[in-house]
C-alpha cells in the first residue's frame, strides 16, 4: 500500500476513518484508498452521498455569515474534519478579520492537515479531541487561548452527532457545551436521517451498513429526536429544517439529495 508524504507517522493508513471519507466525497486528496473504497461502497446505496455532504458544507457557510452578522465571532467546530476550500476560519474571517476559530476532531490526519492549513492563522487553532469528552475540549490550551467563555460562541456540531451512538450519550456532551457558553451563542447542528432520502429506508439502509462495518455506526435519527439537541435554545427562523431549506442565498434547483436529514441554529438565552 503506498503511503502518501503527506500522511503523518503513526497513522494506520489501512483503517478507513469518517473524516478522510467525507473529504474524498468533498473531492478533497486528503484520503487513502481505503477510505475511497468504503465511500464507493456507501454510494452504491446511496448515490447522492457527495451532493448531499455539498449541501451540508453550504449551509455551514450561510450559518457563519449569519453568526458575523448576529456580531457572534468565536467559533467552536468540534467534528470539523480536514480542512476543505471555504472552511469556518476562510469564511469567518473574511467576513470580520478578528473572528476567533478554534477546530477540533479526534482523527490525527484532520488534525495535521489542520496544523498545515492554520500555520500561521494567530486566530485559529485545532485541538486533538472527541466529543464525547467535553471538558478536555473546553480546557485546552487553544480554547483557553482563542475564546472568551464570557462572550458568546458559535458552536459548530455539524455532521458529527450522527457518529455519537445513544450509548455515548450524546445528549449530555450538547448540555455540557451548552452549559458552558454565555448567553447569546449560538448552536448549529446537522444530522443524518433517514427523511428526506429520496430513496426507500432498506437501500439508504446499505450505506448505513458500510459505515457500521467500518466500526464508525451511523446513526440515523429522526426529526423529533435531533430537536431534543437543541433544548435550551430558543430555533432561529425556519426552524429545524433540510439544510437547503435553511435561509438560502437564492432559490436553488437542488439535487433531490440535498434534502437529506436536518439543519438547525438556536441561540441560548
Amino acid at each position: 500500500m503506498e503511503r502518501p508524504a503527506w500522511a503523518p507517522p503513526g497513522i494506520d493508513i489501512s483503517v478507513p476513518s469518517v473524516s478522510r471519507i467525507y473529504d474524498y466525497y468533498l473531492g478533497g486528496s486528503h484520503n487513502f484508498e481505503v477510505d475511497r473504497e468504503a465511500a464507493r461502497k456507501a454510494m452504491q446505496f446511496l448515490p447522492g452521498l457527495p451532493k448531499i455532504m455539498q449541501a451540508n458544507r453550504a449551509f455551514m457557510r450561510r450559518a457563519v455569515h449569519y453568526a458575523v452578522g448576529e456580531g457572534v465571532t468565536q467559533f467552536l467546530d468540534i467534528g470539523s474534519g480536514i480542512p476543505t476550500f471555504g472552511n469556518v476560519h476562510e469564511v469567518a474571517q473574511k467576513a470580520e478579520p478578528e473572528a476567533r476559530v478554534v477546530y477540533v476532531d479526534h482523527d490525527p490526519v484532520a488534525v495535521a492537515h489542520s496544523q498545515a492549513v492554520l500555520d500561521g492563522n494567530e486566530r485559529a487553532g485545532i485541538v486533538q479531541a472527541d466529543l464525547r469528552k467535553p471538558a478536555e475540549i473546553l480546557g485546552s490550551a487553544e480554547a483557553g487561548r482563542l475564546l472568551d467563555l464570557e462572550q458568546p460562541v458559535a458552536l459548530l456540531l455539524v455532521a458529527v452527532l450522527h457518529f455519537l451512538e445513544d450509548a455515548d450519550d450524546p445528549m449530555r456532551s450538547v448540555a455540557e457545551l451548552r452549559d458552558a457558553l454565555a448567553p447569546g451563542s449560538l448552536l448549529v447542528v446537522t444530522h443524518a436521517s433517514y427523511e428526506g432520502i429520496p430513496l426507500p429506508k432498506e437501500q439508504a439502509g446499505g450505506a448505513v451498513g458500510v459505515y457500521r462495518d467500518i466500526r464508525n455506526p451511523l446513526v440515523m435519527r429522526s426529526r423529533e429526536e435531533i430537536a431534543r439537541f437543541l433544548d435550551g435554545f430558543e430555533l432561529v427562523d425556519p426552524g429545524l429544517v433540510s439544510m437547503p431549506d435553511w435561509r438560502p442565498d437564492a432559490p436553488a434547483e437542488e439535487d433531490p439529495f440535498a434534502f437529506s436529514g436536518f439543519a438547525g441554529v438556536g441561540r441560548k438565552a
